[in-house]
């Protein structure tokens, strides 16, 4: 455990002090709410039946799973794979589960602490009201992170470069954003865009979570839409635990 927390605390000052990953990873998506809030957040959105303001709190939040479990999470540790950190970790007293265990809980403390800050700035700024579900807000941010973070493991198999990563993990995360209803209502979108979206994890997990925060549904209550989350959880992990690799791949 004292292994665990050391490590955590190292990898929490890691992220902070790299300022560029600190910023697309945590800050990106905060800003994103901030200037389409500021265009739209008072607009009705007829189809959705709700103010632009309150459709994109949601929305970020969905933006900033993908962005700090899916992305910040592969980039990262193909670049450390690529670099020979993770091979000289596995010299280290530190278990293979323990330090990606403490990865991860990294990862997952930036995300809750990035969803807090958007309910807040929504709140504050646009005045949408604080989730009357609490609890069900809670287990939706966790299912988020777990599952997205599996699937970032997944992606950090495939990608064999460290110069590579950021453009590879990008060129899936960034259209599978904007695809999925975080920042415009795909009620819209042409039918092949539809069916896409409709395929994709984040399209389901930002639904789930507008449920939850705008109309105060219990989590539950999506079960249909959680499993299409965790079926791409579990592909993930799948792909991670026949892909991933602490050695370099073109060494």
């Amino acid at each position: 455990m004292k292994l665990f927390v050391h490590q955590l605390r190292t990898e929490q000052l890691l992220f902070w002090r790299n300022r560029e990953a600190a910023f697309f990873t945590f800050f990106l998506p905060v800003i994103f709410f901030l200037i389409f809030g500021a265009i739209y957040g008072d607009t009705d959105i007829s189809s959705e039946h709700i103010k632009g303001s309150y459709f994109l709190e949601a929305g970020m939040i969905g933006y900033g799973v993908a962005s700090t479990c899916f992305a910040g999470l592969g980039i990262t540790l193909v670049v450390r794979r690529e670099l020979g950190i993770l091979k000289r970790v596995r010299t280290t007293p530190l278990t293979p589960l323990t330090y990606l265990s403490a990865v991860l809980g990294s990862i997952f403390i930036v995300f809750l602490f990035e969803a807090a800050l958007i309910i807040l700035i929504g709140r504050v700024l646009f005045g949408v009201p604080f989730p009357t579900q609490a609890f069900s807000v809670l287990v939706v941010l966790l299912i988020g992170a777990v599952c997205f973070a599996a699937m970032g493991l997944g992606i950090s198999g495939f990608v064999r470069s460290a110069e590579g990563s950021s453009a590879a993990i990008n060129a899936v995360y960034l259209p599978m954003a904007i695809i999925s209803g975080t920042f415009f209502t795909p009620k819209g979108y042409p039918t092949f865009l539809k069916v896409i979206a409709d395929a994709l994890p984040l399209t389901h997990y930002t639904k789930v979570t507008r449920d939850v925060m705008v109309h105060g549904v219990h989590v539950w209550s999506d079960w249909k839409q959680l499993l299409v989350v965790l079926a791409w959880g579990i592909a993930g992990m799948l792909a991670a635990l026949k892909l991933f690799r602490w050695q370099p791949r073109e060494a």
